[in-house]
């Protein structure tokens, strides 16, 4: 294992010694290729570069009390993925392929991925992207899929703790019927400045840590909080999350859904949000691979600031279903079938 300051890593990129790559060519894909290489080579006119021909994925890999490594639904990765490929008129990565590149990329830097007690991950990141050269709106017909890994801590500063939000009215982060369901990195391109925006609208007494989009229809629901998905815990004890085809479907999302109503006896409902409706909500929270989860301690919208269960402490059914999901990543509580991955 490397010496790294595992307790105080953040989240970002790290070196780490090798990472996996397979080529797409003459209609099929070819065989797996390690390389230590941080850089790739591509035709300056390949489509990735002209025509937004890119889609990436985002997991983690962690190290459990037995010492063995696993990785969290990989599967649901792969798929997601796939959805992306069609989308966007790419070739689409086979699971056997996904989930052979996840394990070797894992086994080939097993020496970075963090110890249990230490809370931090190793967090791989699929990239597929468009490398043929075209000149002219149209698909590629060659493509690089590739992983590489690093290590990181908590996405947001301080960790599984409270952060307040602004709505940002004035964006949209993907427009309706548009590409907001696929994980492209155009999708990403369009919050950074909401992002910045935000960050400049909070005070020194009270900093947002990000922007909330509405639908980009009617401007009443909420979507998205950042890069993450939002949901909500009612006074009567319901799990509620958006429903929207101008969002990404969070696996997280989808997990939290499955552990709300058959772990936690709670009534999960995917279905709108309304933004007058914030009342509704004793707690609220953002969820992601990244942010794992992160408890919503207030929304700013139209100059009130609504608190959820407190600004600053975490409620006790988002902690619940934080210890629930990462005890399950982490090999401390039984896994429902098919989740994890082992990696051995």
């Amino acid at each position: 294992m490397k010496k790294i300051d595992w307790e105080n890593l953040s989240f970002g990129y790290q070196k780490t010694d090798y990472n996996v790559r397979c080529y797409y060519r003459d209609g099929k894909w070819g065989e797996i290729e390690v390389s230590s290489d941080e850089n790739i080579n591509i035709h300056m006119a390949a489509t990735c570069l002209h025509y937004g021909q890119e889609a990436f994925e985002g997991l983690k890999a962690y190290r459990c009390p037995d010492g063995k490594v696993r990785v969290f639904r990989p599967e649901e990765n792969a798929a997601r993925l796939q959805r992306t490929c069609r989308g966007i008129v790419m070739a689409e990565p086979p699971t056997e392929l996904f989930i052979e590149m996840v394990k070797k990329v894992v086994r080939l830097n097993e020496a970075y991925i963090p110890p249990y007690e230490s809370g931090a991950t190793l967090y791989l990141r699929p990239l597929l992207i468009g490398t043929g050269a075209q000149v002219g709106v149209r698909p590629a017909t060659e493509y690089l899929f590739m992983i590489f890994v690093t290590p990181v801590g908590p996405y947001f500063k301080g960790g599984f703790s409270t952060n307040p939000y602004v709505i940002m009215r004035d964006y949209d982060r993907a427009a309706p019927l548009g590409t907001g369901t696929y994980k492209v990195g155009g999708n990403y391109a369009a919050s950074l400045l909401p992002h910045e925006l935000a960050a400049e609208a909070g005070t020194p007494e009270r900093k947002f840590a990000d922007a909330i989009y509405l639908d980009p229809k009617t401007h009443t629901k909420i979507e998205e909080v950042g890069a993450a998905n939002f949901f909500g815990i009612t006074k009567d004890n319901k799990f509620i999350t958006p429903a929207s085809e101008s969002i990404l479907p969070s696996i997280t999302k989808y997990s939290l859904l499955h552990i709300a109503k058959e772990r936690l006896g709670m009534e999960a409902i995917e279905g709108d949000v309304y933004i007058d409706q914030l009342d509704q909500f004793a707690e609220a929270g953002a969820c992601g691979t990244a942010a794992v989860i992160t408890p919503v301690g207030g929304i700013q919208h139209k100059g009130k600031f609504h608190v959820f269960y407190s600004e600053t402490e975490v409620g006790p059914v988002t902690r619940k279903l934080y210890n629930e999901l990462t005890g399950i990543q982490f090999g401390d509580v039984e896994a429902p079938e098919g989740w994890i991955v082992k990696v051995e």
